[in-house]
C-alpha cells in the first residue's frame, strides 16, 4: 500500500510524495548531498545530526545495506529525501533493503518528489528548516510545526552524538603512537586510518578537559568531525587553547577544523547551503594540486579573521572558502573536509601521513 508523505520547508514550499522508511513526523535543517554512492555512510555520519538530507542522485538503495559500512553506532539524519528508493538490492555484502533499515531505526523518508527542484530551491534560498510527515499532511499545520523547530544557528549538537565513556581503538600491527581523539561525532573510518598507521587511539567525550587529555600522555590529538554550530562551543574552544599551549601535534577535520580556527581567535560563519558530497574540488596551495574531497559541513572559517601565525593551506574551488589551515610554528593543522574518505574519494588520505610525520618529529625532539 502506497502511503502519502509531505515535505514542507520553512518558507512555505511544499513537496508531496510517498512515504518510505519509517512512518511518522520529523524536523530538521534541509540540506542536499551530491554523492552518487555512500548513502549508508551518509546516514550514519554523526555530522548529519539535526538535518534532513536530500540525495541529488536519483536512485538510492540499489546496493542495499550491510553491517560493514556503518560509520557510527546508528543513523543520525533526522529524515531522508530521495527521488526513488529501490525496494530491491543487488550486492553480495547486502543484508537488508534501505527501506527496512530506515524502518528499524525510525528514520522517516519521502520519495517520488522532484529532488532537482528541491535542490535548486535550497541553492537559491539557502538551507532552512523543514519537516516530513506521513501523519499530518495538512500543509499549514505542518508549516506551523516547522517554524517551531530549532534553527541550526547557535545549536550545539556534539554533546548529542559523542561517546559517553572513554574507549580504546587498538593499533593494527605494531603500536607506534598513542592518539587521543576528541569525539565530536567521529566516523569509524578515521579511527581505522589512524589504526593502520600504528596508532592506538583513546576516544574521549566532547566535553573532556584538556587536563584529562594530557594526563593520558598522547603523542598526538585528533579533533574529529561533528554536527552543529561551532560558535556554540566556546567551552570546548577554551580547552583546545590549553591543548595548543602543550605543543602536542594536533590534527582537526570538519568541526574540529572550525574549532581550531576559533581557538586561534578566528571566526566562523554559516554558509548559504553548505558543502556536502564526495566530489568537492579543493586546491592545495602548497603543491598546487587539486584534490577531489568528501565534504559535509554548513559552517566555515572566515579567512580574514585569522591571525598572522595561521596560514590558509587549502581552498574550496567552488567558492574559495577556507578548506585547510596550519600554524606556522606549532605542529597544528586542520582541513574542512573528510580525509577518512568513506566511501571515497581517496585523494586526501596523505593528511593522516602528515599527522604521523608530525608525531614522529615531536618524538625525536623529545628524545634529544
Amino acid at each position: 500500500m502506497i502511503k502519502p508523505a509531505v515535505l514542507v520547508l520553512e518558507d512555505g514550499r511544499v513537496f508531496r510524495g510517498r512515504s518510505f522508511g519509517a512512518e511518522g513526523e520529523t524536523f530538521g535543517e534541509i540540506v542536499f548531498n551530491t554523492a552518487m554512492t555512500g548513502y549508508q555512510e551518509i546516514l550514519t555520519d554523526p555530522s548529519y545530526a539535526g538535518q534532513v538530507v536530500c540525495m541529488t542522485y536519483p536512485l538510492i538503495g540499489n546496493y542495499g545495506v550491510n553491517a560493514e559500512d556503518v560509520e557510527s553506532r546508528r543513523p543520525w539524519v533526522e529524515g531522508f529525501v530521495v527521488r526513488e528508493a529501490s525496494r530491491i538490492f543487488s550486492n553480495w555484502r547486502a543484508t537488508e533493503t534501505l527501506d527496512s533499515y530506515l524502518k528499524r531505526y525510525g528514520i522517516v523518508g519521502i520519495e517520488h518528489i522532484d529532488t532537482r527542484a528541491l535542490v535548486r530551491h535550497i541553492r537559491d534560498k539557502g538551507a532552512m528548516r523543514a519537516g516530513i510527515s506521513t501523519i499530518d499532511t495538512n500543509e499549514a499545520s505542518l508549516l506551523e510545526k516547522v517554524l517551531m523547530s530549532p534553527s541550526m544557528v547557535n545549536r550545539e549538537l556534539a554533546s548529542v552524538v559523542t561517546t559517553e565513556n572513554f574507549y580504546e581503538f587498538p593499533a593494527k600491527g605494531v603500536e607506534r603512537f598513542h592518539v587521543v581523539t576528541i569525539d565530536f561525532g567521529v566516523k569509524t573510518n578515521s579511527l581505522r586510518e589512524l589504526s593502520k598507521r600504528g596508532c592506538r587511539i583513546t576516544v574521549v567525550p566532547a566535553n573532556t578537559s584538556a587536563e584529562s587529555i594530557l594526563e593520558l600522555n598522547p603523542d598526538g590529538i585528533f579533533l574529529s568531525n561533528g554536527p552543529g554550530d561551532p560558535a556554540s562551543m566556546q567551552e570546548v574552544v577554551a580547552e583546545i587553547r590549553k591543548l595548543v599551549e602543550a605543543e602536542k601535534p594536533i590534527f582537526g577535520i570538519c568541526l574540529g577544523h572550525q574549532l581550531i580556527g576559533q581557538a586561534f581567535g578566528g571566526k566562523t560563519y554559516k554558509l548559504k547551503f553548505g558543502h556536502r558530497g564526495a566530489n568537492q574540488p579543493v586546491m592545495n596551495l602548497e603543491s598546487r594540486k587539486v584534490e577531489i574531497a568528501s565534504h559535509n559541513h554548513g559552517f566555515a572559517v572566515d579567512a580574514g579573521s585569522l591571525p598572522s601565525e595561521i596560514e590558509v593551506t587549502h581552498v574550496n574551488l567552488n567558492d574559495n572558502t577556507v578548506a585547510g589551515l596550519r600554524h606556522k610554528k606549532l605542529p597544528i593543522f586542520s582541513v574542512q573536509y573528510h580525509p577518512e574518505s568513506a566511501p571515497g574519494p581517496h585523494d586526501s588520505k596523505y593528511l593522516f601521513d602528515r599527522f604521523i610525520e608530525m608525531m614522529e618529529k615531536a618524538k625525536c625532539s623529545n628524545s634529544l
